[in-house]
This record gives structure tokens, C-alpha cells and sequence, in this order.
């Protein structure tokens, strides 16, 4: 093991020392909404934004809207009459002004590219302004943010319809709805990848992987169909994994202490005793993000000190097959229609437990993210796909959070069923600047005031605590 440990060093310390400083680069303008990137390798993904406009008095309304007023003192009311559009798979609502609280309730009804029915109306979750970037942070002032709905995966689908209802007197000036209301309906297209080797899904050669920056981009040997952006976010994750690797292969609990290196850079990190095996994950390259649509260049924090628990709050109508559909969807809804830099979660878990390389940066690397506002500093995000506040969540799902805790956390020297003390940047429960204990692995509701993770997910925590410190092989 002593043998094995020196050579894990070396190795990692080498990669360690090639690895950039946080980048913090301008913002960068995004590309239209209408259309994907015009770049050929890019996925032919694309974003049909519409405004949602008054509709009149109820006796003019599609009837049968399930809990929408049909009083003739109607509250103020939004939406569009069912129509034909390109097709699309998840669906959304955003505004202008992402400090404003869309009080009131969504409701869609898609039509089904396969079958042609239309289905019942869903409802959409109107609280999703606790998934974003800290307050006064660059990504938050970027003037591209706005308020958003959670996305809601339907499928394949070719029409919609759509109401939106004002709360009466609720939390928005005059009971009203916020301003420049529109609907994003966001086909994720096809993932293409670099070249492969048929065989085993690897690149056909393994080019420089020494992670890049903004100097040095131009040293890295790009595999063919891969773009400069692609070659940025894949070599953050070497030497893991070889430049346009689908995927990090898993580790036992002793081969994962030279990931400990790549994490915070010193040798001491290898030394320490608990850190989980390595899951499987797969990379943004495995799953097909388009990376010319994120912002250039990583922003790293110092450490991870907590996990936050989040669900998609996207619904639970997606097979396994599709969770990479659904990924590049809730990128494309996070950057195009909400305006953050990238996705905000740093890892994401499918119903099967597959576990996804989130925001771009290095899976090892504590990469600042944009999932529980005030909190997003010293932590990660990690968020199952789907819906579990009254569906429970799949098991093998809870036990990859309990294995993706054990090794990312472990990185760090953090016990999953500690106490840490993290700083507020500002949010609903506590104010810019406290120092609030919560537990190392947390649920968002915890730094947070709302429904994520969902009742039935956030239950599993406690246990899942235990689990991830067992796999660190604490006592």
C-alpha cells in the first residue's frame, strides 16, 4: 500500500501542479434563444422562447384548467391558446426580473410527438429562484439572469398550451404577475462525441490531457469533431480520465487517495484516511453538453465543507435511456433561459443511479456552483433528476449520493455525518454574512427556504449520512 501511495503521489502531484488557477473570465453573450450553436459539432439543440400574453374574461378561456379561478373577477392571467410548435422536450416559464417571486400557479398541457394526444394539465413549480448564484456574485450581476420557473420534462412533444395564474393578493405587487413572462420550450438534440475507438467508447489517441487555460489552450491537441471548448471542460478532469473520455471510471477506496492531490493540490490531502471509492461518472462530454453555450473558463472556491441535496423538480417521466436528454435540456433551460454561466449543480443522479458530471471545472475540483443561493461558496450540489416530494426516491439513486458524498467529501477530509459552519451570502432564511452550522451533507431546504429536495428525498438524508461515512471506512 506504502508503495502504491508514493506512486499515487507522484503521479497526482505532477497533474496537480499543471492545474490552473480559478478562471473568472468576462461574461460572455450567449447565443440566440431561437437556435442552437451554429457550430457543426455542437448538438442541434434549440430554445423556442414565447410571450405569454392576457388572456380575457373566463368565458373565453379553454375550459377545464384544473385549479385556475373561473370567477369573473379573475386574477391578472397569462398564457397561450393550444398551438402547433417546433418540437420540443421540457418546458419552462421566465421573467425579467430574477429578485421577483412568480406568485401564482403554471399549468401546461403538451402534445405528443408520438402519439398525437394531448396530455392532462401539470402542474410546474413556481419556486426555483433558490436554485442560482449568490447575491453580489459576478454570474448573479451579469445582467443576462432571470426569474424562472423549475423545467418540466414532457417528452417529445409538438404543441402546448399554457395558463398562468396570479395568486389573489398574493406576494407580487397588486397580487399581479411579474413582467416579460415567456415560455421556453427547449429541445436538448443529439450528443455528438469526438471519435471513438468502437471498441471500449475511449478517443483514439490520448493527446496532452494537462488541464487548460487561457494561455496555453492553444497546446492542447483536439480529437476530430471536438472544439476548443470541448477540449477546456474534458482536460479539467485529467489525469482521470484521457482527453475526451465519455466517462471516469470507478476506483476502489485505496486507488482514490491520488484523487485527493488533484482536489486542493498538496501531497497532505493523499494522506488522509477517509476518502470513499470513486463512483462511476459520467463526464459532460459522456452526456453531450454543448460547450460553447457556458461561459468560458472555471471559478473555483477553496474547499467543500457541505453537500446540498437538491432535486430537479422536473418530473419523473424519463427512462434511464434519456437522462442524458434531460441534462442537456436543464443546461440549455439554465444558461439560455435563465442566464447562469453553466448548469447550476456540480453533479446530477438519474433514477438508475448513474452519476453526471455537472458544472463544468474538474469532477475532483471544488467548482463554484449555482444551486442553493447563499450557500453556493465551499460546497456542491448534487441533485437527482426528478420529482420526490410525494414520490419516493429510487434506491439506487439515495445509495449513489451516499457514494458520490463518500469520495468527493472525503477529498476535503470532511465527515458526511458532521457539523460545518458555512457562511450566508444572503437568501430567505438567513441573512449575508451569519455563520450557520448545518449538517455536511444538507438538504437545499436547510439553507433555504423551500420544498426541495422534496419531503420524501430529504428523508433519506439521515441515513444516507451514515452510509457515505461507512464508505470512508470511518468508525
Amino acid at each position: 500500500m506504502r508503495a502504491f501511495l508514493a506512486s499515487s503521489i507522484g503521479v497526482a502531484t505532477a497533474a496537480a501542479l499543471a492545474l490552473p488557477l480559478a478562471l473568472t473570465s468576462p461574461a460572455l453573450a450567449h447565443p440566440a434563444a431561437v437556435t442552437g450553436s451554429a457550430t457543426p459539432a455542437a448538438p442541434a439543440g434549440s430554445t423556442q422562447s414565447l410571450p405569454l400574453e392576457p388572456v380575457g374574461p373566463a368565458a373565453d378561456r379553454t375550459p377545464g384548467v384544473p385549479g385556475m379561478s373561473t370567477s369573473p373577477r379573475l386574477p391578472e392571467t397569462r398564457g397561450l391558446s393550444a398551438r402547433d410548435v417546433k418540437t420540443f422536450s421540457l418546458v419552462g416559464v421566465v421573467w425579467d426580473d430574477a429578485g421577483t417571486q412568480l406568485a401564482g400557479r403554471v399549468q401546461v398541457r403538451t402534445r405528443s410527438v408520438d402519439t398525437s394526444a394531448w396530455s392532462e394539465w401539470q402542474d410546474v413549480e413556481t419556486h426555483d429562484s433558490e436554485h442560482a448564484a449568490d447575491l453580489d456574485t459576478a454570474e448573479r450581476g451579469s445582467g443576462r439572469v432571470r426569474g424562472s420557473t423549475a423545467p418540466l420534462w414532457v417528452g417529445q412533444s409538438d404543441g402546448i398550451e399554457i395558463r398562468v395564474q396570479a395568486e389573489p393578493g398574493g406576494r407580487a405587487a397588486s397580487g399581479g404577475l411579474p413582467t416579460g413572462l415567456r415560455i421556453e420550450l427547449v429541445d436538448p438534440g443529439e450528443a455528438p462525441h469526438p471519435q471513438t475507438d468502437a471498441k471500449n467508447g475511449t478517443p483514439d489517441a490520448a493527446p496532452d490531457n494537462s488541464p487548460a487555460d487561457d494561455d496555453d489552450k492553444g497546446d492542447l491537441a483536439l480529437l476530430p469533431g471536438m472544439t476548443m471548448e470541448m477540449a477546456e471542460s474534458s482536460s479539467a478532469n485529467a489525469p482521470m480520465a484521457p482527453m475526451g473520455a465519455q466517462e471516469i471510471g470507478a476506483l476502489n477506496k485505496a486507488d482514490s487517495t491520488a484523487d485527493a492531490v488533484l482536489a486542493d493540490g498538496s501531497l497532505e490531502a493523499a494522506a488522509r484516511p477517509y476518502i470513499g471509492p470513486r463512483p462511476r461518472i459520467v463526464t459532460r462530454m459522456g452526456w453531450g453538453a454543448d460547450e460553447n453555450l457556458r461561459e468560458k473558463g472555471f471559478v473555483y472556491t477553496s474547499t467543500v465543507k457541505a453537500a446540498f441535496v437538491h432535486h430537479t423538480a422536473s418530473g419523473n417521466n424519463y427512462a434511464c435511456k434519456d437522462a442524458p436528454a434531460v441534462l442537456r435540456s436543464l443546461y440549455r433551460y439554465h444558461v439560455v433561459s435563465s442566464g447562469w454561466r453553466d448548469i447550476g449543480y456540480n453533479f446530477a443522479i438519474d433514477k438508475c443511479g448513474t452519476v453526471y458530471e455537472g458544472r463544468a471545472g474538474g469532477v475532483a475540483k471544488a467548482v463554484l456552483g449555482a444551486h442553493t443561493m447563499g450557500f453556493n461558496t465551499d460546497s456542491m450540489g448534487v441533485a437527482l433528476i426528478g420529482t420526490f416530494s410525494s414520490t419516493a426516491p429510487p434506491k439506487a439513486a439515495v445509495d449513489s449520493v451516499a457514494r458520490l458524498t463518500a469520495w468527493k467529501l472525503g477529498l476535503f477530509g470532511a465527515d458526511p455525518r458532521a457539523k460545518t459552519t458555512l457562511r450566508s451570502g444572503g437568501g430567505n432564511l438567513y441573512k449575508k454574512g451569519s455563520n450557520v452550522r448545518l449538517n455536511v451533507i444538507s438538504g437545499h431546504r436547510d439553507g433555504f427556504a423551500t420544498e426541495c429536495p422534496g419531503r420524501l428525498l430529504y428523508g433519506k438524508l439521515p441515513p444516507t449520512r451514515t452510509s457515505s461515512a461507512k464508505l470512508q471506512g470511518r468508525p
